[in-house]
């Protein structure tokens, strides 16, 4: 196995729940991109958006993903839109890491987040929101991803079990 995985993808693709789960498996440590802000800011996502906007939470959120590449093994998840940052998309293709795509579906993302949660760019009309986000993002996500599994209908030790097989090849 590798000794950096770091996992990308849209709002209820399973980035954290996988991402715990696979660290638990291989024994390696877990850091979660928003986690890690809402510690470093002492709010929540959805506070910084409303109170310091997008360019604050993008600008903090890039210095993050940046500290979090500096871990020499585990699993790091990447808050859904942290690969907009050009200098992000940099750091990932010159991280050495293995870079997993989580892709989802809007029907397989739905039961997930529940479109009910504080969730800032999915506010008012959720699921076109989400379409929207993910129809600018996927090619981004593919470009970066050394790896792409798709957890529709998966349970997260199914996409667990699914990614350590493609990342065994």
């Amino acid at each position: 196995m590798p000794p950096k995985i770091i996992l990308i993808g849209p709002p209820g693709c399973g980035k954290s729940t996988v991402g715990r789960a696979l660290s638990h498996e291989l024994q390696l440590s877990f850091s979660d991109t928003d986690s890690m802000i809402e510690d470093r800011e002492k709010c929540s996502i959805s506070d910084i958006f409303t109170e310091q906007g997008e360019g604050y939470f993008r600008a903090i959120e890039e210095e993050v993903v940046a500290k979090g590449l500096e871990i020499e093994k585990g699993v790091l998840s990447l808050g859904g839109g942290a690969i907009l940052s050009e200098a992000t998309q940099e750091l990932l293709r010159n991280s050495g890491s293995e870079i997993v795509f989580l892709d989802v579906s809007i029907t397989g993302a739905a039961p997930r987040i529940g479109f009910n949660r504080d969730r800032p760019l999915l506010i008012d009309n959720p699921r076109a929101r989400w379409v929207a986000l993910m129809a600018a993002r996927r090619h981004i996500y593919e470009a970066l991803a050394t790896h792409v599994i798709n957890t529709d209908d998966k349970s997260s030790s199914e996409t667990v079990d699914a990614l350590q097989k493609e990342l065994a090849k």
